[in-house]
């Protein structure tokens, strides 16, 4: 017989006791994880929108999905009109991008910057017993709030900010003794700000799209022949002058146009930002999100963000005035913060989300030297500045943005309490990418939309490379301070850059297609790029080739295309061009530059929302790591406290 060693003996008792304590860790588990707890969560805590529904509707699709996901379960839900399109109209800031104060959210009066107290909906869970009734304290320090309730019911109640909520519950059973579960709530809320140009404001979705006419309106071409006019899709609810010899005020004309959260500067509830910040709140129960988003299309970084510049669109108001420029973002956000500490000293701006540059480099110049092909319009383009090539993008990026990234570093540290890691730089996607990264090889398929129109394969090449080899990466140094980036002190200096959604852009140009992309895109907007009828007589009734009506075309349903070409941009948006200046501005409603711009004003080789919700689901992270959300462990409850003695629950 083998006698088993002493060292055997031991290795054998060590693993028979770590055994053991493993099971007697897992019953504890178990019978906490059973145990009554006190459950708490903000409600309707994206405070951008004024009534819960609207915020639950997006937890109830946000439920073990990425954004990316949501933004498609929404898109199917509202059948491509969008779920944007009636919440424009409940925020606690206004079509002009004025903050409401006070708003009112939920029948509630709210400072939307300083609040002073947040709505929060209790619950006990765990092993609670049938039947039982709960009696609630809660105390802030000015005395306990009490109240008695069917434990199976939440509370609902406003707790102060910037105070600790001790909330305490007697839970009474029958004769069984009355167990006690308390735990501390204190809401944390999170101020976000938006800065940056269209891709940041999410130029190309409106919030409430174009509805469009299923008959032709007549547009004016500079082209001195037989093909002078031609008729695309006109606005539904139009009865003005479609014809090029009839014309017709504007004014007429705006009223049937899309509609965005704001107008001058083409802001949308689409954007990355706005959704960026949604998630968070979305995602952490304990905290509210104060969401202030001040980017506008056509800004740079000293046009727009450090100063003023030209609005977007003049959206129709009841008195008739017009907003012709917007202040400066960064003047804007620093009037907010000064507001807001005088109210409450101790409030601070949290997070910065910031996307800049394309526009310092001339970027919608290179999107219109490749797709303006005919001479004609070439030359008035060129003549009229909005025309820009690869060497004069290369010169800007080499000599101007460096100089302006600095600028801006100084006027941003100030507000972020010296720390730049606040501000998240988001970065650009390549649009002119799919199949994995190929760059689209052009054509008219897409751009029809104006008979100017064809995306040059060979400039198309040459931008595409530029963006990737050139453009991208000297971003990125810039935001990191790397590359050789102008930084006083790289440490403080650098941003938190975020780029992962490439290369899912890779694979989603404007150039994608799938076998699911909508029936509408498929049967109706030709590879080919014969869209549109070329008969000004049979155009003027039924503009499409296809033969069926544009009203059912919807911006809002999933693509293989996260970026918008140009037939989508005047499908969604049509906007007229009135941020040009007074020597650009068409003439009427029918002028040839008017149906040029048109195509591209609102948002071509933009993101779509898909692509907007992509860019959040890589910001996300980011921002959540800035805040140090993950790193907070949930607060737990203190647990049971000692059994009441009969007397003492008498």
């Amino acid at each position: 017989m083998i006698r088993p060693s002493l060292r055997t003996f031991f290795a054998g008792a060590l693993l028979l006791a770590g055994i053991l304590t493993a099971l007697r860790s897992e019953r504890a588990v178990a019978q906490d994880a059973g145990a009554m707890q006190i459950n708490w969560e903000v409600r309707n805590r994206f405070r951008l929108f004024r009534e819960e529904r609207d915020f639950l509707l997006h937890v109830e699709n946000a439920r073990n999905r990425s954004i990316l996901a949501a933004e498609q379960s929404l898109e199917l839900q509202s059948e491509g009109r969008g779920w944007a399109r009636n919440m424009v109209n409940r925020l606690c800031i206004d079509l002009q991008g004025r903050v409401n104060q006070p708003c009112t959210r939920d029948n509630v009066k709210e400072n939307y910057l300083t609040p002073i107290d947040h709505p929060v909906t209790v619950r006990l869970t765990g092993a609670v017993p049938v039947g039982a009734t709960c009696a609630w304290s809660f105390d802030d320090g000015d005395g306990p709030q009490t109240s008695t309730f069917d434990c199976a019911e939440p509370v609902n109640l406003r707790v102060r900010y910037g105070r600790q909520t001790v909330a305490s519950v007697d839970v009474s059973s029958g004769s069984d003794p009355t167990q006690r579960v308390q735990t501390e709530i204190q809401v944390r809320d999170i101020f976000v700000a938006g800065l940056g140009d269209s891709i940041a404001s999410g130029e190309g979705n409106p919030d409430r799209p174009l509805a469009l006419s299923d008959e032709g309106f007549c547009f004016r071409s500079y082209l001195g022949t037989a093909g002078a006019q031609y008729y695309r899709p006109s606005r539904a609810g139009y009865k003005g002058g479609r014809a090029c010899e009839a014309p017709d005020t504007l004014a007429n004309w705006q009223r049937y146009g899309a509609l965005w959260f704001n107008s001058p500067c083409h802001r949308s509830l689409y954007s990355y930002q706005a959704r960026t910040a949604l998630a968070l709140a979305v995602r952490y129960t304990h905290i509210a999100v104060t969401f202030l988003p001040l980017a506008c299309t056509g800004a740079s970084i000293g046009d727009g963000l450090l100063g003023s510049q030209r609005a977007r669109e003049c959206a129709p108001s009841k008195n008739g005035n017009c907003q012709t420029s917007v202040n400066a973002q960064v003047a804007e956000l620093r009037e907010a913060l000064t507001a807001a500490k005088k109210r409450q000293p101790d409030r601070t701006l949290d997070l910065v989300l910031l996307s800049i540059g394309a526009n310092d480099v001339y970027f919608s110049g290179l999107v219109a030297d490749v797709i303006v092909d005919t001479a004609t319009e070439r030359a008035l383009f060129r003549r009229s500045g909005v025309m820009a090539s690869v060497d004069d993008s290369r010169d800007a990026l080499a000599r101007e943005l460096p100089q302006n990234f600095v600028k801006l570093r100084e006027a941003l540290k100030p507000l972020v309490g010296g720390d730049l890691s606040h501000v998240v730089y988001v970065s650009y996607a390549n649009p002119a990418l799919a199949d994995g990264g190929v760059p689209c090889r052009g054509g008219r398929a897409g751009f029809d939309i104006h008979p100017s129109f064809n995306a040059d394969p060979q400039r198309l090449a040459r931008v595409s490379t530029f963006v990737d080899t050139e453009f991208l990466p000297q971003l990125k140094g810039l935001a990191t301070c790397t590359r050789g980036a102008l930084c006083r002190d790289p440490e403080a200096d650098r941003m938190t850059f975020v780029d992962a959604h490439q290369a899912a852009f890779a694979d989603h140009g404007f150039c994608a297609h799938a076998g699911n992309d909508p029936e509408f895109d498929r049967t109706c907007f030709a590879e080919n790029g014969q869209s549109f009828n070329p008969d000004i007589v049979s155009a003027a009734s039924q503009p499409m080739l296809c033969g069926r009506g544009a009203s059912e075309y919807r911006a809002y349903l999933p693509r293989a295309r996260w970026i918008r070409d140009a037939n989508d941009s005047y499908f969604a948006a049509m906007t007229y061009p009135q941020g040009l200046p007074a020597a650009s501005q068409p003439t009427d409603i029918h002028d040839a530059t008017w149906g040029v711009l048109s195509a591209v004003y609102g948002g071509a080789v933009h993101p779509s929302a898909e692509g907007h919700a992509a860019m959040a689901d890589a910001a996300l992270p980011a921002a959540s790591s800035v805040l140090g959300l993950d790193a907070v462990p949930p607060p737990v409850t203190r647990g049971l406290l000692p059994q009441l003695l009969p007397s003492a629950r008498q």
